[in-house]
């Protein structure tokens, strides 16, 4: 399968990512009621709004199929709750963020990826959301400093 190299915001024309730069005036994506959030580490994630951004610029974040062998489990299907693994809704796509250069993380549709475990499927649909695209949805001002720095200590 070909991938597209992506050329948008924090990438050179080559594909490779870039440095971060800490934004002085960052501010956290804040949290309405109803928001579903995503702790990864002290990084968290406003999922709620990243899939609203990713809702209205599809073409940023296209559709792609994924090997389920390239998502780890770290056993987190067994405690997931079984009702909500049978409801899951395979047609929605994985949200995959990079959360360190070309190494992505499921953030969104740990039920999805444990029922087409279940079904013994081989892949998943995934959209995935590369940096910087997802920075601006982290939600606190320390872990911006804190993934910023991070991001940097990974590059060559």
């Amino acid at each position: 399968m070909r991938r597209r190299v992506r050329t948008g915001p924090g990438f050179r024309p080559t594909g490779k990512p870039l440095r971060l730069r800490r934004n002085p005036r960052f501010q956290p994506c804040a949290a309405e009621p109803g928001d579903e959030l995503y702790p990864n580490g002290i990084f968290e994630f406003n999922i709620s709004r990243l899939i609203a951004f990713i809702s209205a610029h599809p073409e940023r974040f296209p559709t792609e199929v994924v090997e389920l062998t390239e998502i780890p489990d770290y056993g987190s299907s067994k405690r997931l709750d079984d009702a909500a693994v049978h409801a899951a809704d395979l047609s929605r796509p994985v949200l995959l963020a990079e959360i360190a250069p070309e190494r992505f993380s499921l953030i969104d549709g740990h039920h999805r990826v444990a029922k087409a475990r279940r079904m013994l499927s081989a892949t998943i649909t995934a959209r995935r959301v590369r940096c910087p695209d997802h920075v601006s949805f982290l939600t606190s001002a320390h872990a911006y400093e804190e993934y910023v720095e991070y991001w940097n200590s990974k590059l060559p």
